[in-house]
């Protein structure tokens, strides 16, 4: 990358300085043709050695938002049946069979394979940060995000994720938010409170 390539002002608010947390949505789908795209730009971020451990189930028909149901929060319950999309960010903590795919040029696989302890913290930690990208990738398509925990992370494995053996991170809602809907944002940790320069 060019050190003169940067993100202009227009692309930093939309990813950052003006994007908000949304809990209330307008009535308006999202196509299966923006899922995929939003999938396409975050897979891009890297993971330690590719492993790409995220797996991601976009629920968007009533069917599957009724399935999920029993695993929310009372908090999180009008929202998320109310959002367009709700995608559970889930990881594989088998990630390691599609290293020989992905990271091809070491035999990575061994460095996992039999170590269920670095398998699981490198599945968690790799899977978080792809969650992290589906919320970057999902403002640059132009949708609303609101992610979240608050709900039963074993009721959810149960019933979307036990026949393929992936565990459930945390849920992030997907649309188009009612901007009437959003509080004043909340404070921010400044550069002295959170960082050392050493």
């Amino acid at each position: 990358m060019s050190e003169a390539a940067s993100l202009a002002q227009q692309g930093r608010d939309l990813l950052f300085w003006n994007a908000r947390t949304h809990s209330k949505w307008l009535d308006r789908p999202v196509s299966d043709e923006t899922l995929r795209e939003i999938y396409d730009l975050l897979r891009m971020g890297p993971t330690s050695a590719n492993s790409s451990p995220a797996r991601f189930l976009f629920l968007r028909t009533r069917t599957a938002k009724e399935k999920l149901r029993p695993a929310l929060s009372q908090g999180n319950l009008a929202k998320t049946m109310a959002a367009p999309v709700t995608v559970i960010v889930a990881y594989d903590p088998y990630f390691y069979e599609m290293l020989p795919r992905l990271y091809p040029h070491t035999d990575a696989r061994s460095w996992f394979a039999g170590n269920d302890e670095l398998s699981e913290v490198t599945a968690f930690r790799n899977g978080t940060l792809q969650g992290a990208y589906l919320i970057m990738a999902a403002r640059a398509v132009g949708l609303d995000c609101g992610p979240m925990s608050g709900f039963d992370n074993a009721k959810v494995d149960q019933a979307f994720l036990a026949d393929r053996g992936w565990k459930s991170n945390f849920l992030v809602n997907l649309g188009y938010g009612d901007p009437a809907a959003v509080r004043e944002r909340p404070p921010r940790l400044t550069f002295d409170e959170a960082c050392l320069l050493l």
